[in-house]
């Protein structure tokens, strides 16, 4: 068996002007004509901001109560499949979302807004945005970059801060992801935008926020119990949860989820590095209405 290390990592190229690997792009037409259906729900995000903690709370939602045997038996990539995911150690994204028993169907992307698949535009699917403010995405990228086996080799911290500005790395600009979703709430009503910060501050009322979206009134009860089961310290040790069966990281790296903190950027930002990615941040961020909060 060869060593995880001794694989070679994959290399970023430039994908229709967004920095992508092949592991996202190897599959692109099963991608582009995947048949969503009108009950899918899709789990869109930037990498690293809160997708797992999300789709958790919405398999809990739908399905804690009457399949509890999921929970501890199959895991969340498996439960809310990584549409455009293809590597080789698993089934494709669209094969395990074409294979789901339940419905509805709960899936994830981190696809930009112009390359989702236009079925979940056609049949109308709610979509659910999470964004996550860029400073601790970065930070929490970079740990996942390093762990990551299908990932390209991120470099040294300062390095890799430039990177992310530049939109060099995989999925692109953090800057384009996060407004060009925002825009789109404009022109679909289906979509909920949220954000990390107001999950980590306030479980349950995002909860509350997603059920009036989602049209579901879970019990007083549930809602607790839902709000205690994805705190981040549970999560973290629950194994259908924290990805430790899933084959392509090195936990003796970093472990998939490290903190889910606000605000640990500050423990890797230089003051030099704070001021100038500020500045790259004023340029790039021109829409006054989306508002991210680095504290909380």
């Amino acid at each position: 068996v060869r060593k995880m290390d001794s694989l070679p990592r994959t290399e970023l190229f430039d994908f229709h002007g967004v920095s992508m690997t092949h592991s996202f792009t190897n599959n692109w037409e099963n991608i582009q004509s995947f048949q969503a259906r009108p009950d899918d729900i899709l789990i869109a995000t930037y990498p690293k901001a809160g997708t797992t903690w999300v789709s958790y709370i919405l398999d809990l939602l739908y399905f804690g109560q009457n399949s509890p045997e999921r929970q501890t038996s199959v895991p969340i990539y498996e439960r809310v499949p990584f549409l455009e995911l293809a590597i080789p150690i698993m089934d494709s994204g669209t094969d395990l979302a074409d294979r789901l028993p339940t419905s509805p169907r709960l899936i994830k992307t981190h696809l930009p807004v112009q390359f989702v698949p236009k079925s979940f535009w056609e049949q109308n699917c709610k979509i659910i945005y999470v964004a996550r403010n860029p400073k601790d995405t970065v930070v929490s990228y970079f740990h996942f970059e390093r762990m990551a086996m299908n990932l390209p080799e991120p470099g040294d911290w300062s390095s890799y801060v430039q990177r992310f500005m530049q939109g060099k790395v995989v999925f692109g600009s953090w800057y384009e992801h996060v407004n060009n979703w925002w825009q789109k709430k404009d022109t679909y009503t289906k979509l909920h935008y949220m954000f990390y910060e107001d999950l980590v501050e306030d479980t349950g009322r995002e909860i509350d926020k997603l059920c009036s979206f989602l049209g579901l009134s879970p019990s007083v009860e549930e809602k607790r119990t839902i709000s205690g089961g994805v705190q981040f310290d549970k999560m973290k040790i629950n194994k259908m949860t924290n990805y430790s069966t899933f084959k392509d990281m090195d936990f003796n790296i970093s472990p998939f989820m490290r903190k889910g903190k606000v605000g640990d950027w500050k423990n890797h930002f230089t003051e030099a590095q704070r001021k100038e990615f500020d500045e790259d941040y004023e340029k790039k961020i021109k829409d006054p209405t989306l508002h991210f909060r680095v504290e909380i």
